[in-house]
């Protein structure tokens, strides 16, 4: 087993963070070197007691009032210029835990600090509007205005594959509104958390505004579900557990952000040179665990054939391999059953007519980006969420067909079309019942600016600093009666 190279010195509190103090308990688990295999750290998992004690004093502080906006927006200007003093420090905690690649590792820093300034821009900036009563009879001498106010005790409960960034995009509108936090992290990626936490409290967040709480859903998440003073969940993860939250929320509400099989479109007309890249690294980046990879990927038949050998031969430029060496642009999977999943989907594929163009070995939790084609419809390939870096390629002669396949999933997260045809991109837009429709990009393609979420099994609600805090405050109407 080869040693990981994570610095010892650097590493996180292993603890739970429970009002500005990280508490260690009896029960821990390991966190493992996603390349190596090797075990990196031993972390607390947080008990029952915990779990109820960073609840209660969440709720306590937000009873007792938030700082005021402009502080809160001082504290995530600071915290994003800390970002970029730890950069170092996150990205070894992300290439060793997530197996996120220096690139990736990189870039989820970059962003992560854009997420911050976003949310410190909006905190000062979350206002109501006033309401027209001149359009009521006998109403016009009323002035009223909403206000919005903190909805109180926010769970976040995040997922592997972006550690900080999808975590913040959590954490920060949810303070950044006047909430106070309680994040219950992925057990695979908990290190980097800790760090955030880190970076939080020495930027000024009042200790008693975040809580992290490390370990399984099936222990602290079922707890954190049956604690009655958390007003708002916030979820990002399979559409599986999406359901069994919204079951336990009640009439408490939600955002979820669930699963997705992504479809892009490559159109006769589409401009390859931009498609060809775009493409590739959307599905293949990250090893394939985002829930916007291109998985479905439906080109027309008339250039087919030369979208799948250049994707082929882009997909031979990216070496996969030890996400801390420079060359590498694929890491590995989370888990080596991970990895073997993906593997056998694959097999299963091919043994039921599928072709494979490129990639496929496996090197543990390492596999070669997949690029394949004539894969069958009851393939789990298509039909399933593959997390894996793997493009299927299926060629179409009628564009309708095509949409109307890309709409058949139970799932509506994002899909990207390429094309010069402005009708046909408006008819794209107008057809596929997705959260967002990406005209000349990818179903990957994303900014933090932008609202984010999807439809159907793939969730509700936004995701997005000035969205998000909208979803996480109450809107108050005050009206002055003359």
């Amino acid at each position: 087993m080869r040693t990981s190279r994570f610095p010892a010195d650097t590493l996180p509190p292993t603890g739970n963070l429970i009002n500005g103090n990280w508490v260690d308990s009896g029960d821990r688990f390991d966190v493992d070197d996603k390349f190596t295999g090797e075990t990196i750290a031993t972390l607390s998992s947080a008990t029952r007691e915990q779990v109820s004690q960073a609840v209660r004093i969440a709720k306590e502080a937000v009873d007792a009032g938030p700082q005021a906006p402009y502080d809160r927006s001082l504290v995530l200007r600071r915290a994003a210029d800390l970002l970029e003093a730890w950069r170092s420090r996150f990205v070894d905690a992300m290439t060793t835990e997530a197996g996120f690649t220096l690139v990736d590792a990189n870039n989820e820093v970059d962003r992560a600090k854009v997420t911050l300034t976003l949310c410190a821009n909006e905190s000062t900036q979350l206002t109501g509007e006033v309401v027209p009563f001149a359009a009521s009879p006998g109403a016009h001498k009323r002035i009223g205005f909403t206000q919005r106010f903190p909805v109180g005790v926010v769970c976040a409960i995040t997922p592997f594959n972006s550690p900080l960034n999808t975590v913040l995009h959590k954490v920060g509108p949810a303070y950044a509104a006047g909430n106070a936090v309680v994040l219950k992290p992925s057990a695979f990626t908990p290190l980097t958390s800790a760090l955030l936490g880190q970076v939080l409290l020495e930027a000024g967040m009042p200790a008693p505004f975040l809580s992290i709480l490390q370990g399984e859903g099936d222990t602290v998440g079922t707890w954190l579900l049956e604690e009655q003073d958390v007003a708002f969940y916030t979820f990002t993860g399979s559409t599986r557990v999406g359901r069994i939250i919204q079951r336990a929320a009640g009439l408490r509400r939600t955002q979820m952000e669930l699963g997705s099989i992504a479809s892009t479109f490559v159109a006769a007309d589409a401009d390859l040179d931009r498609a060809i890249p775009r493409i590739a690294n959307a599905g293949l980046r990250k090893a394939g665990q985002v829930c916007t990879s291109v998985q479905r990927l439906y080109v027309d038949r008339r250039i087919a054939d030369e979208v799948a050998q250049r994707l082929v031969a882009f997909a031979g430029t990216l070496v996969a391999g030890d996400p801390r060496d420079p060359a590498t642009r694929v890491g590995p999977l989370i888990s080596e059953q991970a990895a073997i999943r993906a593997e056998t989907w694959i097999g299963e594929a091919a043994a039921a007519g599928a072709r494979v163009l490129c990639g496929g070995a496996r090197r543990r939790s390492v596999i070669d980006p997949v690029v394949m084609t004539d894969v069958p419809d009851e393939g789990r390939v298509w039909c399933q969420e593959a997390f894996a870096p793997l493009i299927a390629l299926r060629p179409f002669d009628d564009f309708d067909a095509a949409l109307a396949s890309a709409n058949s999933t139970p799932f509506g997260l994002a899909a990207g079309i390429f094309t010069q045809d402005i009708d046909r991109a408006m008819k794209a837009a107008a057809t596929l019942r997705f959260g967002t429709v990406q005209i000349n990009e990818t179903s990957s393609a994303r900014s933090d600016v932008m609202p984010f979420g999807g439809v159907k099994d793939s969730g509700f609600g936004k995701e997005g600093p000035h969205y998000a805090m909208r979803e996480m405050t109450e809107e108050r109407l005050v009206v002055f009666n003359p």
